[in-house]
């Protein structure tokens, strides 16, 4: 019988590994940004609250999410955390402050059907085809991609950025899109 618990426990142990470091070799693309974002829901919880949200890719060591959350926003406190090589690791604790009689969270948001990274891995895979298209470039790779919040709270305000790369480095090609996926403005 203590061998059979310690056979599903080491088993457990390597599938919950397994599983937790598919974040950071996920393919960068709406199927990709899915399961990064049902990964920090399975971490924080699907009702957790966040002022920024980011992804960035390294070549050497891959994903690499960035996010601000917290669990509870009238405690006025939010963990910065990464996950990077398979590990979600906070970085800091920070206080944050709001104008007297308005709710913390209404500076926040939530993953959710309105904001998700699921439109932000859309989004990616637009801007990869209209950089090919445009300016033909070959194989442009994501260097960083993240949902922008306005610090007014103001939702509607809220922004997509991606950040593309040619496959050699060099020049960074920057798309904002609106909450709704319209093109605000292509950069370079």
């Amino acid at each position: 019988m203590k061998v059979m618990k310690l056979i599903l426990t080491t088993l457990l142990i390597s599938l919950t590994s397994a599983c937790g470091n598919s974040t950071g070799k996920e393919v960068l693309n709406q199927k990709g940004f899915t399961a990064i974002e049902k990964s920090i829901k399975s971490q924080f919880g699907k009702d957790a609250y966040f002022t920024d949200v980011s992804v960035t890719h390294n070549k050497s060591i891959g994903n690499i999410v960035g996010i601000t959350v917290t669990e509870e926003p009238a405690s006025l406190k939010m963990g910065q955390w990464n996950f990077l090589q398979g590990n979600w690791e906070q970085n800091s604790e920070i206080s944050i402050e709001v104008p007297t009689g308005v709710k913390a969270a209404d500076f926040m948001f939530q993953l959710d059907e309105k904001i998700n990274l699921s439109k932000l891995g859309e989004l990616v895979e637009t801007s990869i085809k209209t950089l090919q298209n445009k300016k033909q470039i070959e194989d442009p790779s994501l260097h960083m991609a993240a949902i922008k919040f306005p610090k007014n709270g103001d939702i509607v305000k809220t922004e997509y950025l991606v950040m593309l790369q040619p496959k050699n480095g060099g020049t960074t090609f920057t798309f904002q899109y609106k909450l709704n996926g319209d093109l605000i403005k292509m950069d370079y």
